[in-house]
């Protein structure tokens, strides 16, 4: 099943009782967003929201907060269609006249991508060439949120000279009235639209979409190959060309879109933007950025505003995240073939964390794999990644921790790659967009039975002490201005030396109260030049560590804040959630722990 539209997605949902409408006055500052995370947090439904204060315009959100709705409102067709082609590729190039009898169905979905023009659009039903982006109904998410945001859109930018597409989804701080900034991170292919047509001296036209096909918002979080346009995949998910119309900017308009908004990137601006509590479960800070004028908005009679709330896992953009992964699984292999299979940790941001599954049919060969993985597009802004050659589940990090740690050898295993670039959302690093990688891999045969208990004493200053999975031990640790060097003690420390990994928490219970809890709390807390920790010495140039490998996740001073909703807006939901859902059914979840002590 595809939907063409956002309405036809919200009518499904109806009908499955998988929409739910609160009618009472609400504000778009920080209380529809607690609403919002309580209901996901209890694996609710979505949200309509008919009555926000200072806007007249309908607000809907969690709409993915499950894995049935991401699977439904994006569908299984397409995941089909990309193993029917890889396996066509699979078999050699060109193929015969029985494979593509075989193929017939790929190759009529293949007639069907792109975009079609059509001369009746619903997105310009009202054309607004004096707008007021303050009427719509942008949330402000946290309570040191730098102002509202657009959280949903889809930003389309044409390369200044060779005209290639891009379709991305970059959050919008709302600054005024026709003014907005544009947070293009590192590696984005609209920022690099942006840097050419600023040494051309040139603004940049850009078009942002709100609603549409579902698809789209798939397509423009793909980390497809920088040529490659995002309206190609979209239309392969939506089954079918896209309709586009001409529009009050140079750009077509999606047709379906709920709302569009026109206008452009002027050159050399740049407007400090943030704080913005962001998908790591902490704020990203403020810091200066393009901005994008408005000039118009086309939109829908009876548009609706999308939007979603991220912080602490799990959130809507990892049902999202998680579903294109099993979407692009197959390709994996195609691209990269010595990898088979590939698993990008969402609890610890995507960048934070990866792990692999790879060939190794000749010694050291896991290394290839892993440099491979590190310069693919999107993927070469992973911080730390495991590698084994023994099949395992990724999904289940105990398992694929475990592969490693049984086979490892760290003194020549463990590779840690200083000053490199890093996601601008993680604040592990010196400064922001910069850190460090980490490469720890396990192949072959297991060469050690891994501990599972630990009895033994405990260090000075240590307090409680556990064990996360066969050969990795957490440790609680004091705060980490009270001792910076406390990992170095405990590296040192003879009575780890039989843990190849021990990881120093500040809240040991918090971080061991599921799996998903210990992969935000480790791998969103430490960079890998400064974090890990091993008596060591230098062999051939490379750093040999010695068991046990100590990871720093404490929070460091300079970390930004741990997002919390607070107390106000807290106590403001709880009393009026019978007012929001009168008819009951709608359950009230824990929007700080979120599903981090969910198993």
């Amino acid at each position: 099943m595809s939907f063409r539209s956002l309405g036809f997605f919200l009518d499904e949902l109806r009908h499955r009782d998988d929409l739910v409408e609160v009618a009472v006055p609400v504000s778009a500052r920080l209380e529809v967003a607690e609403i919002h995370r309580r209901v996901i947090a209890a694996g609710g439904p979505a949200l309509l929201f008919t009555g926000v204060e200072g806007s007249d315009i309908p607000l809907v959100t969690n709409l993915f907060g499950t894995r049935e709705r991401a699977r439904l409102a994006f569908g299984r067709r397409p995941q089909s269609l990309i193993r029917e082609l890889v396996g066509l590729m699979q078999k050699g190039m060109p193929p015969g006249a029985a494979d593509l009898w075989r193929a017939r169905g790929l190759i009529g979905a293949g007639l069907r991508l792109g975009t079609r023009k059509r001369w009746r659009s619903p997105v310009l039903e009202v054309v607004d060439h004096h707008p007021d982006l303050r009427r719509y109904p942008a949330l402000t998410s946290w309570p040191e949120d730098g102002g509202p945001f657009v959280t949903l859109p889809l930003v389309y930018t044409e390369h200044p000279e060779s005209g290639g597409s891009n379709l991305g989804m970059y959050r919008l701080q709302i600054h005024d009235a026709q003014t907005t900034g544009m947070h293009w991170q590192i590696g984005k292919g609209g920022g690099f639209h942006c840097a050419v047509a600023e040494s051309m001296g040139q603004p940049l036209p850009v078009s942002v979409f709100l609603g549409g096909p579902p698809a789209l918002i798939l397509a423009a979080i793909a980390p497809l190959p920088e040529n490659v346009p995002e309206l190609i995949l979209a239309s392969l998910l939506a089954g079918g060309r896209l309709g586009v119309c001409e529009g009050p900017g140079p750009h077509p308009l999606i047709s379906e879109a709920e709302i569009a908004m026109v206008g452009h990137v002027p050159p050399g601006v740049r407007q400090p933007e943030g704080p913005f509590g962001d998908h790591y479960g902490y704020y990203s800070l403020r810091h200066p950025y393009p901005v994008f004028r408005v000039e118009a908005i086309a939109r829908r009679k009876n548009a609706i505003f999308p939007a979603t709330v991220v912080g602490k896992p799990r959130q809507e953009d990892l049902y999202i995240g998680d579903e294109l992964q099993d979407l692009l699984s197959p390709l994996f292999p195609l691209v990269m073939p010595t990898v088979r299979s590939l698993w990008s940790y969402g609890e610890t941001g995507y960048h934070g964390l990866a792990g692999a599954v790879v060939r190794e049919r000749y010694r050291r060969e896991a290394l290839v794999s892993a440099f491979r993985i590190l310069g693919e597009g999107q993927l070469s802004l992973t911080k730390f990644l495991f590698v084994t050659d023994h099949p395992v589940d990724l999904r289940s990090f105990h398992e694929t921790l475990e592969a490693v740690l049984q086979r490892t050898h760290p003194e020549t295993d463990l590779h840690i790659f200083s000053n490199t670039a890093m996601d601008t959302l993680d604040y592990t690093g010196p400064e922001v967009n910069l850190g460090s990688k980490g490469v720890w891999s396990g192949t072959g045969e297991p060469i050690r039975d891994l501990p599972r208990e630990y009895s033994g004493e405990h260090p000075v200053g240590c307090g409680a002490v556990a064990v996360f999975c066969g050969g990795c031990l957490v440790v609680e640790g004091p705060r980490y201005e009270h001792e910076p060097a406390f990992a170095d003690r405990i590296a040192a420390w003879a009575g780890f030396d039989d843990w190849p990994m021990v990881v120093v928490v500040d809240d040991i219970a918090a971080a061991l109260a599921t799996e998903a809890a210990f992969l935000w709390t480790t791998f969103t807390r430490f960079e890998p030049a400064a974090d890990i920790h091993a008596r060591w010495q230098v062999w051939r140039n490379h750093l040999s560590y010695q068991s046990p490998v100590v990871f720093d996740a404490r929070m460091k001073p300079s970390y930004p804040k741990e997002l919390v909703c607070d107390p106000e807006t807290a106590k403001t939901v709880t009393d009026r959630w019978g007012k929001y859902f009168p008819d009951g059914g709608v359950e009230m979840g824990d929007s700080d722990r979120g599903h981090l002590d969910q198993s």
